[in-house]
């Protein structure tokens, strides 16, 4: 198991023969490793020497060694079902002598995977043996810089890999274990097959284990939680176990921002408007909380909230968690980012009843926030999709050189001013419909504002829609869903901190502009992962970098295609 270190890397016990691998690798052990890798080699072939024994998890099966007893679980197949070939001699020596090399002078370092606490992980993607296929087209642009060549392209290897089997699961919906009426509600969302993360995570939620569930932005994580949930509440009704209840929720969502909330929310309505009945609720700061105290007088099953408001409700005695069943922590790492977080978790599991499910929802996973979940919850099951810590592979990123001319004073001015200049020549040569461009300050959002309004001073033909902390929860949620219904043959440009990034599920963006090089890494995947979603989404992104900012860039996109994590990137 493994994700890619600064120096040491840690090699998985048992890896999927590459001719038979599609979509991921999850293993997990009993025993000693070494000799198991020692007794497989030294047997000289496949099979002699263990016996294969087939469990109840389609495409998985114990490995048993005879001589010793000891026995390795391996689950090798796609979500499909198919079933994973014995590894060859070949690859085990190779995992031992990989082992033996780090033992005698591999570094440590964050980076190290081996140092991962979970004791179930389920289609984890391996880096060490398998290239994968290129996560977009990679292009590098200089602007600003006069007496100069242009740097080639970025060409990076194209390997045919798990993502090949494409955004969809190949199995159906009722083959993953949703009931009719899950089913009925489903249509609505025109989805002809669950991807691949809503395939993967649906059985594990309906059987109430807790869950890490992590996959790329755009890949569908919000039903892949939604809908077992809410089936597991619809059964517990019919058998009599549960039912609504005022001010006791079954269901808390905790999500960073208000208009991630939101969406959450309508998400839930439409699923209730299509036959399957259940309430549920927001409760978030910036609306009134009269409107939201009255709410929680009436029947009530899921609460979508953000964390303050949620601690606030639970300590003055208007929410009580006696009937909680599942606990959703949704952008979980990026809850784990904001102060005070912790406390407000700390707080809520200790109130919740031990037979809570919790789950952990996120586009990206650092190895600190994974450590301090598998910590608290040591048998969470870990489920990663095809697409985790990778951009989709119908987004076209483009890097642009900002720097300017190696004899220009370099200084925050004309970086602005480079940057801008880079930002006009695109509207003018690519018009599209729906931008998005990404700055890390207020103060620069609304020059980038005031910039974009100059180009067309009657906004005839440009709409520009600020979305940050200067604005009230109310303008912003308006912006936001003008950004989103709006349908116009003019050019809409939201200019937003990375507020917009955590979650929110934009539709028909065309090109999404970094005009500020993120200060976390792990933030540019949340940023470009706006655009170039779904199953058939396309877009561009535009990623403008000076200095030292343009190798880490490249940095960043060279992992990301290869579905390396960023944890070991330097910031800003």
């Amino acid at each position: 198991m493994e994700v890619a270190g600064a120096q040491a890397r840690a090699v998985p016990l048992l890896l999927r023969h590459p001719a038979s691998l599609r979509t991921s690798v999850s293993v997990s052990c009993t025993g000693s490793r070494r000799s198991w890798a020692a007794a497989a080699t030294a047997e000289g072939d496949e099979t002699r020497g263990f016996d294969k024994v087939p469990m109840d998890t389609p495409g998985a099966y114990r490995l048993v060694d005879r001589t010793t007893g000891r026995s390795v679980i391996v689950w090798g197949g796609t979500d499909d079902g198919d079933e994973a070939a014995i590894p060859s001699p070949a690859v085990l020596s190779r995992t031992t002598d990989r082992r033996r090399s780090q033992a005698g002078g591999g570094g440590t370092g964050i980076g190290n995977f081996g140092r991962l606490k979970a004791q179930k992980i389920k289609s984890l993607v391996t880096r060490g043996y398998f290239w994968f296929q290129r996560m977009g087209n990679i292009a590098d642009v200089t602007y600003g810089r006069q007496n100069q060549k242009q740097r080639e392209p970025l060409n990076f290897p194209q390997r045919k890999g798990p993502l090949d089997s494409g955004f969809f699961s190949l199995r159906t919906f009722k083959e993953i274990g949703c009931s009719d009426e899950i089913l009925g509600a489903l249509r609505n969302f025109d989805f002809p097959r669950p991807s691949h993360i809503q395939a993967m995570a649906y059985g594990p939620i309906l059987e109430g284990r807790s869950c890490v569930i992590a996959d790329q932005s755009g890949s569908g994580k919000t039903l892949a939680y939604l809908c077992p949930i809410i089936q597991n509440l619809r059964n517990e009704e019919v058998q009599g176990l549960h039912k609504s209840s005022p001010r006791n929720p079954r269901v808390i969502v905790l999500t960073p921002t208000a208009e991630l909330a939101s969406q959450v929310l309508n998400n839930c309505r439409l699923i209730s408007k299509s036959g399957v009945p259940f309430r549920s609720m927001v409760a978030t700061g910036g609306f009134r909380q009269k409107t939201q105290l009255e709410s929680l007088d009436q029947e009530l099953d899921v609460i979508i909230a953000t964390p303050g408001r949620f601690l606030y409700l639970l300590q003055e005695g208007f929410v009580q968690l006696a009937n909680l069943r599942c606990v959703v922590l949704d952008e979980v790492d990026i809850l784990f980012g904001e102060e005070g977080f912790e406390q407000v978790f700390h707080q809520l599991i200790t109130v919740a009843p031990v037979t809570t499910q919790y789950l952990f929802v996120t586009a990206t996973l650092p190895l600190d926030i994974y450590n301090k979940v598998v910590e608290t919850f040591p048998d969470c099951e870990v489920i990663m999709g095809p697409g985790v810590h990778r951009t989709s592979s119908r987004l076209e990123e483009i890097l642009v050189d900002c720097s300017g001319d190696d004899n220009e004073e370099k200084n925050p001015e004309t970086a602005f001013s480079n940057k801008k200049s880079a930002l006009l020549k695109i509207i003018g040569e690519s018009p599209v419909h729906k931008t998005i461009i990404f700055c890390n300050k207020i103060e620069t959002c609304r020059k980038v504002e005031n910039a974009l309004r100059r180009v067309d001073r009657k906004a005839s033909q440009i709409k520009v829609l600020p979305f940050h902390a200067a604005l009230d929860q109310a303008q912003r949620i308006t912006n936001i869903k003008e950004f989103l219904n709006k349908q116009t043959a003019d050019s809409m440009f939201l200019v937003c901190t990375d507020r917009a990034s955590r979650g929110i599920d934009f539709v028909n963006v065309n090109h999404v502009v970094l005009f500020d090089y993120p200060r976390d890494p792990s933030e540019y995947v949340r940023r470009v992962g706006r655009t170039a979603r779904g199953a058939s989404g396309n877009g561009k992104a535009f990623v403008f970098a000076v200095g030292k900012q343009v190798s880490l860039a490249r940095r960043v996109m060279e992992r990301n295609m290869k579905g390396h994590p960023l944890h070991d990137v330097p910031c800003v």
